[in-house]
């Protein structure tokens, strides 16, 4: 089950915030975990069993981990331990069929077997979350948890259950025993939510379907129709998986919690330092406190940090999927970080900002080619039609799809920056505002949900995560 599904929309939703709010405060933990493992297996059954598996052991761990808190030896033993359970639980399911393609072509396990092993949705954004309580834990950073049933619904919290954000325990371990919900966080959780399916399915949906046209006739697209392409798939994932994040904070927001925002309009940056500051904020954070920092972060000199931020990017890289091509992805960011840390941030900064804001936009649409791409051949095959002119510099066909979809590329292009916002910032307090919110909120709705009947194209972008 998706957010932008009408099953969700009508169905699930309204049936579960209506018995959330109907039964007494004491019992809605306990709802919310039955509630979200309802969510999470309504396709695949079985891996409920995975996720309370997680979940029990984690548990445990935490507990362990405090009892033994003083004993430094002890407690670090579990947390490895625990560490190597969650990991290897995500390695099995994630990684045993690209570890096995490796193996295979190596003589001696040319004849072994491809593991087909179907990947539980969201497993490694929830399996981050648990690994940080434990961590957190351990330092002494956040209290243990000793009830299963709240921890269980932290786990499994259906709002950023299967896209994110990734949600450290310490940011929400008192509003899952103490939150309070209120109508004006409720009502700020409806437009919250309603703008992040506006931007899934009138915006990222219809720059995906351009992607995939363009796509399927890239060798006649010419230079111009090969980048517009690239552009396309360029703002689907990020209106896709921002607006998954919009949506997640705005659920959260109907149930009384707060999430931390986790993209802040990344297209505008100047560099892919500040790319990256602003883009998946809860990834970023999670490793550079938990692989980062602990590897000795830029304390140990230049070659220690060179090592430590190589370790990061090939670890970001293969955490969003099982694929050469994400690792190359990560290490290609990774290098470009490296050499903005060293010497070419500085020049950045002293640049136009035009050219700085093009430098980072170039590299990022580039990147989004490598991203996409799990092919090396087809990879390395779109880069050269991205600056070869074999085909001319814009096709026929790519001309008529680019022109019928202009106006939402220019729809997308304003949207990816804070124009709107800041707008909205000077009017929301006048008087009467509520009125043509409310409006746009209700033709949002009706807008997104006649396209969703209308339409079969709507796609999951984060099966591979």
């Amino acid at each position: 089950m998706v957010f932008s599904s009408l099953l969700f929309l009508f169905l699930y939703l309204p049936i579960v915030l209506g018995i959330y709010y109907l039964i007494p405060r004491r019992f809605r933990n306990l709802f919310l975990f039955a509630a979200n493992l309802v969510f999470y297996g309504w396709g695949e059954p079985v891996f409920i069993l995975v996720m309370i598996f997680s979940t029990v052991v984690n548990y445990i761990y935490g507990l362990l981990i405090h009892k033994y808190q003083d004993q430094k030896r002890t407690a670090k033993i579990l947390l490895v331990t625990c560490i190597i359970v969650n990991l290897g639980l995500l390695g099995f399911f994630k990684y045993a069929g690209f570890v096995a393609s490796i193996l295979q072509s190596i003589p001696l396990f040319s004849n072994l077997p491809t593991p087909l092993i179907p990947l539980p949705i969201g497993i490694s954004f929830y399996t981050f979350q648990i690994m940080s309580y434990v961590i957190d834990v351990y330092r002494k950073e956040t209290s243990v948890q000793r009830s299963v049933i709240t921890f269980g619904t932290y786990v499994a919290l259906f709002p950023q259950l299967i896209a994110g954000p990734i949600v450290r325990y310490q940011d929400v371990a008192d509003q899952l025993e103490h939150r309070v919900e209120n109508l004006d966080q409720f009502t700020h959780g409806v437009k919250l939510f309603l703008v992040g399916l506006a931007k899934k399915v009138l915006i990222a949906n219809q720059m995906g379907a351009l992607w995939d046209s363009l796509r399927q006739t890239s060798e006649s697209n010419g230079i111009l129709g090969s980048w517009i392409g690239i552009i396309a798939f360029t703002f689907q994932i990020y209106f896709d998986f921002s607006g998954y994040s919009d949506m997640a904070r705005g659920l959260g927001n109907m149930l009384g919690f707060e999430f931390l925002i986790n993209f802040n309009y990344p297209y505008i940056s100047k560099s892919i330092t500040e790319f990256w500051r602003r883009w998946h904020i809860s990834l970023g954070t999670w490793f550079r406190e938990y692989v980062y920092i602990p590897l000795g972060g830029n304390r140990k000199g230049k070659p220690r940090l060179l090592f430590n931020l190589l370790v990061v990017w090939f670890l970001t890289g293969l955490w969003h999927g099982a694929s050469w091509n994400f690792i190359l992805w990560g290490l290609y960011f990774g290098v470009i970080l490296i050499i903005e840390k060293f010497f070419l941030l500085k020049r950045l900064e002293k640049a136009p900002p035009v050219v700085s804001h093009l430098y980072a936009l170039v590299l990022i649409v580039l990147g989004w080619v490598i991203f996409y791409f799990e092919s090396t051949p087809e990879m390395f095959q779109y880069f050269g039609l991205l600056f070869s002119g074999s085909a001319g510099l814009i096709g026929g066909d790519a001309l008529a799809l680019t022109l019928s979809y202009l106006p939402l590329l220019l729809v997308a292009g304003v949207a990816s920056t804070p124009l709107a916002a800041k707008l909205y910032e000077k009017i929301k307090n006048m008087r009467y505002t509520w009125i043509p919110e409310t409006a746009a909120c209700f033709l949002a709705l009706v807008v997104c949900t006649a396209t969703l009947v209308s339409q079969s194209y709507n796609p999951f972008l984060y099966f591979r995560f």
